[in-house]
């Protein structure tokens, strides 16, 4: 259990105040409370806090996403296939890149500001009674988690795609008794919370599968997979396998992603362009159709399935947002999403030479990133994002010259900055002694760092 600060016990001020009026009023006063970042391990406060709305997670169907890394990525492409069967959807993701409301999707928009501000005036007036009644006060994530299923409940929606915060079983979404669960790969992260080995992770992700559900898993090493189909045969839920029952037949990159062709669970999908790189979107595609044929849809029409995943698209996931030169953003913030970045860069560009910018959180594995990126880039430049939990570009960059070595490495805080260096020595090869190529830049470390470049260069393009 996370320690609490001195006041952690006691409910903050009643609610009872009048409605906010704006977004900024909003995010002000759900940055107030207990952050996403910290945990205090209970479902008591959110079941107490739906309870009082009146359970609306329990007007729609769901499907519930779980893992280390992929699950936005997933989460999009099955609500992408569950739009094009004509169903309405709910997206709840985690975190956002640029804004707050990017979490709450309906029909795969993210609220507008208004309907964000009615999110929270809904459930705003429940907050100081639960606040009052538990040991701990609602946190930013159990808040915001209730808002989103408010206003699935109003929309209404068919079906809610969910993706957990963080683990599984003590995580706010996991109220929700989904259809399908979704384990993505497991891996190391949140090592604090989760604990410091994948068997033990496992457990905590594994929460999400429920009795009666259909158990959606990606491959995995074998420790996981032993321990997910434990608790899968536990609750009696279905299980289908990544690479036995479903999975990726063939892939070729493309011009602007991969052509890939897809065994699903109900049939064989050919020709499938997916808009997105790297092998690991190709195996979420795969996981995504098989979710969505296990939610009921059975096999589904080629043409459809072909038209629904050109449409996919996962800001910051190796997102090319600028050219001359290439700029790519990649919100890779621990290892095994760095490798899975590093390998699709290798698979589908050729750049040369290939300039990171980095910016990581304090508690993350940077040494690992570190050491995932250094084969794949000619140059680094340390920086920082503008929270108090990003690891300073100073102690990021003595680390990255024990990796990388003194000459290829340099410290600019300000991550504009960092950028523009970066751009230049991509641009100017020749300044750091490699041959002139196509150079581009690579932004990575962390979902905050890249959301706040991802905003900086919108503006420049």
């Amino acid at each position: 259990m996370t320690d609490l600060p001195p006041d952690a016990t006691q409910a903050p001020p009643s609610m009872e105040a009048r409605p906010a009026e704006t977004f900024a009023e909003v995010e002000d006063a759900l940055l107030s409370r207990w952050p996403e970042t910290k945990l205090e391990p209970s479902l008591d406060r959110i079941r107490a806090f739906t309870e009082l709305l009146g359970e609306p997670q329990g007007s729609f169907r769901s499907v519930h996403l779980t893992g280390t890394n992929g699950k936005t990525s997933t989460s999009r492409m099955i609500e992408t296939l569950l739009r094009a069967l004509d169903l309405r959807t709910g997206r709840f993701t985690s975190p956002h890149l640029e804004r707050m409301s990017e979490r709450i999707s309906i029909d795969g928009e993210p609220l507008d500001d208004e309907a964000f501000v009615r999110a929270f005036n809904e459930v705003a007036p429940y907050t100081h009674l639960v606040d009052s009644e538990q040991d701990h006060p609602l946190s930013f994530f159990e808040t915001i988690v209730a808002m989103a299923f408010a206003a699935f409940a109003d929309a209404p929606v068919d079906v809610a795609v969910v993706e957990v915060g963080m683990g599984g079983t003590w995580d706010a979404t996991n109220v929700i008794e989904a259809d399908v669960a979704v384990v993505l790969p497991v891996a190391i992260d949140h090592a604090k919370y989760l604990g410091d080995d994948a068997a033990t992770i496992a457990a905590e992700k594994g929460g999400i599968i429920k009795p009666g559900s259909v158990a959606v898993l990606a491959e995995q090493t074998p420790e996981v997979a032993a321990v997910l189909l434990a608790r899968a045969a536990e609750v009696g839920a279905t299980v289908v396998r990544e690479g036995i029952e479903f999975g990726v037949a063939a892939r070729t990159p493309a011009v602007g992603g991969q052509v890939v062709s897809l065994q699903g669970l109900r049939g064989r999908y050919d020709d499938v362009f997916l808009p997105l790189y790297g092998a690991h979107q190709a195996q979420n595609a795969a996981v995504a159709l098989a979710a969505v044929e296990a939610f009921g849809a059975g096999a589904l029409d080629e043409d459809l399935v072909r038209a629904a995943f050109a449409e996919v698209t996962s800001p910051g996931r190796l997102e090319i947002i600028r050219r001359s030169p290439t700029i790519v953003l990649d919100a890779a913030h621990n290892p095994h999403g760095a490798e899975a970045a590093a390998a699709a860069l290798e698979d589908s560009f050729a750049f040369s030479p290939l300039v990171g910018v980095m910016g990581v959180m304090e508690d993350k594995d940077h040494e690992g990133l570190l050491a995932a990126f250094e084969p794949h880039l000619t140059y680094l430049v340390c920086t920082q994002n503008s929270t108090g939990r990003s690891m300073s570009a100073a102690a990021l960059g003595r680390t990255a010259v024990e990796v990388f070595g003194e000459d290829r490495v340099s410290v600019v805080p300000d991550l504009a900055e960092a950028i523009d260096r970066a751009a230049t020595l991509a641009e100017a090869a020749e300044a750091i002694d490699v041959s002139i190529g196509a150079g581009a830049v690579l932004v990575t470390g962390s979902v905050v760092t890249v959301g706040e470049a991802r905003a900086m260069l919108k503006g420049r393009r």
